[in-house]
């Protein structure tokens, strides 16, 4: 059967894009085996498999191969039945796809420019950031996840805000979600990294720490190469 292949992964360890796909895996008990990148000095094999972006993540379920993070989540939830992850409204399925997609483009790319920059563009940055999360409060009112009481496809999607978001904002000496502000996201959060498989499925904060200091240091004298690349 299809989903006995053998499943492979190609990711790199700070990324929030690649550990997503990891997360979905595990919640759905699917081995794999996991191959670390270097974004730096890209492997051979990974120009192969991806040679249109280039990017991690990169998944293999025998001979096909999936690429982009949101892609590649409902790849694996269409693959492996246990564990649903997506709506089965098609309604709820298409508002899934837009939060996503809204908080990918308003929050991670707003929050990761903060971090790089300085003055005006910093303070820019930060206040549309702070907006959009505003949207995402609003949505999780009432809420224990956005998929409701378990975890699904829209918090493996936005999870990297409970991990990646402190840390930004520690390295870049900003705050973007106070909790007196977003009492709803800041409970979110807790209970997203309070799942067994979550929480045993991230990188050390020490290590990103040193990491995103290095990068943010890097990019804010130049443009903002996205740090996927």
């Amino acid at each position: 059967m299809a989903n006995t292949e053998q499943v492979k992964l190609l990711g790199f360890w700070a990324s929030p894009f690649a550990r997503r796909v990891e997360w979905a895996l595990k919640l759905k008990g699917v081995d794999y085996e996991y191959i670390e990148e270097d974004i730096f000095n890209k492997s051979s094999l990974l120009m192969e498999l991806n040679p249109v972006h280039k990017k991690v993540p990169v998944l293999l379920q025998g001979r096909k191969v999936i690429a982009e993070s949101f892609v590649i989540l409902e790849f694996i939830d269409e693959t492996w039945k246990q564990f649903p992850l997506m709506p089965q409204d098609p309604y709820e399925r298409a508002m899934a796809r837009f939060w996503s997609k809204f908080v990918e483009e308003k929050i991670l790319e707003g929050a990761w420019i903060a971090m790089c920059s300085l003055g005006e563009e910093k303070e820019k940055a930060i206040k549309l950031t702070v907006e959009a999360m505003e949207k995402i409060e609003g949505e999780l009112k009432g809420k224990q996840f956005f998929g409701g009481e378990n975890i699904g496809y829209l918090d493996i999607a936005m999870g990297w805000m409970s991990y990646w978001l402190p840390v930004w904002e520690e390295v870049g000496s900003m705050k973007i979600v106070n909790p007196l502000q977003f009492p709803a996201t800041t409970s979110w959060m807790n209970k997203f990294l309070d799942h067994p498989v979550i929480k045993e499925n991230l990188p050390p904060r020490d290590k990103m720490i040193i990491y995103f200091q290095s990068r943010s240091t890097e990019l804010a004298s130049r443009p903002h190469n996205w740090f996927r690349t």
